[in-house]
């Protein structure tokens, strides 16, 4: 079973959804799930380099809703370990190369890893996950050889291929993220609790051995 997961470095639920996702593997033991990240900008349009991120939400929430925007977000991060610290974050990035990234780790074995680190970075350790040297940092943490990523990142090496990903997420009807897209078929949106995953994980693993029983 190949369970993709569409998201976003910059989306906190995302990282509550990894965390579920993780400790969902854990209970289950993971035996038949094949998983792959895929790329999901939910602004494309902040330019290179990020904008203030303060100014940011205030454009998109308001003043005051940005200013209390992530106390409840925190008190769901606290129940999976997360320590939210928005307060940390100056720059708002464009997540392009952050996703270029973790393509480039599911080729050298470590991509669920690499969402980790991107993840704490940002909302734990309040870097600016746009910028080609926390990026290249990211990658030698994972074990990756930050040189020739930093290469890759001075090109144009993926770009093409991450809005294509972004696009096709969108045509199937993807609009908001997380979402668990198993075998391209079954849609789940939204970061699940562990106790969900692990229903569907059973239930759609037990239909794939029933599919296969009966093709023989």
């Amino acid at each position: 079973m190949q369970l993709d997961i569409v998201s976003d470095t910059v989306c906190p639920w995302c990282y509550i959804g990894k965390k579920r996702l993780d400790e969902a593997l854990q209970i289950h033991g993971g035996e038949g799930i094949s998983l792959v990240w895929r790329p999901f900008q939910l602004d494309a349009s902040i330019p290179e380099g990020g904008v203030d991120r303060k100014a940011y939400m205030e454009k998109k929430f308001g003043t005051e809703k940005a200013r209390t925007a992530g106390n409840t977000i925190r008190e769901f991060g606290e129940a999976v370990g997360i320590d939210f610290r928005f307060e940390k974050i100056e720059r708002s990035p464009n997540t392009l190369d952050s996703h270029r990234l973790i393509r480039w780790a599911g080729t050298a074995g470590c991509q669920n890893e690499m969402v980790d680190i991107l993840f704490r970075r940002y909302f734990e350790d309040g870097e600016d996950i746009g910028s080609h040297d926390v990026l290249a940092d990211a990658a030698t943490e994972a074990g990756m050889d930050a040189d020739i990523v930093r290469d890759l990142l001075l090109k144009d090496a993926d770009k093409e291929l991450i809005r294509q990903e972004d696009m096709l997420a969108r045509q199937m009807g993807i609009s908001g993220v997380p979402s668990f897209v198993v075998n391209s078929k079954w849609v789940m949106v939204g970061a699940q609790e562990p106790e969900t995953l692990v229903r569907m994980f059973n239930k759609l693993l037990a239909r794939e051995a029933e599919e296969a029983a009966a093709a023989q």
